[in-house]
């Protein structure tokens, strides 16, 4: 037998078991919420690349940062909670660690509530059926960055000092 014509299989199914165990890691988990689908990531490039791959396929895209946060900063422990928009009635709430939710929540007008560090900031989002919806949540810079960012107070600090 051809030592060749035997390696190259074996090395086709290597490359493509390494390549589907790097897609698993940019995969983050689905998980549900008030019974609410729900998927946070976006903390590295590639999980970043891969929701925004999919967010046309989810009913609703929050995208959450901080003005003028240093690259790879990214806003931690966000409380979300969504609600009906005229009837108040609570539909959601959850956390997001990282920039990006994705949720399928049904066709409806919804106020979104997001508060990082204390501050809570409010959007409307209105869904429809077949289409991808999307608020967008800028916090201001002057807020407690090191608690918004899972940094220690030092570092914030030491990064103010040097400019960075």
């Amino acid at each position: 037998m051809n030592p060749i014509r035997f390696w190259q299989p074996v090395a086709a199914l290597a490359f493509f078991g390494a390549m589907a165990s790097v897609h698993a890691l940019t995969n983050p988990p689905i998980r549900v919420a008030q019974g609410v689908e729900y998927m946070c990531g976006g903390n590295g490039s590639a999980e970043a690349a891969f929701m925004q791959t999919v967010e046309p396929r989810w009913a609703a895209a929050l995208e959450f940062s901080v003005s003028r946060a240093k690259p790879g900063h990214v806003p931690a422990g966000v409380k979300v909670v969504v609600r009906e928009r005229y009837s108040n009635r609570q539909v959601m709430e959850a956390s997001a660690d990282a920039p990006f939710m994705l949720a399928r929540l049904e066709p409806g007008a919804y106020e979104v509530e997001a508060t990082l560090a204390g501050v809570t900031l409010e959007q409307p989002l209105t869904v429809f059926n077949g289409q991808s919806s999307k608020a967008v949540f800028v916090w201001p810079s002057n807020i407690d960055f090191a608690a918004a960012t899972g940094l220690p107070r030092t570092e914030q600090q030491a990064a103010a000092r040097t400019g960075d």
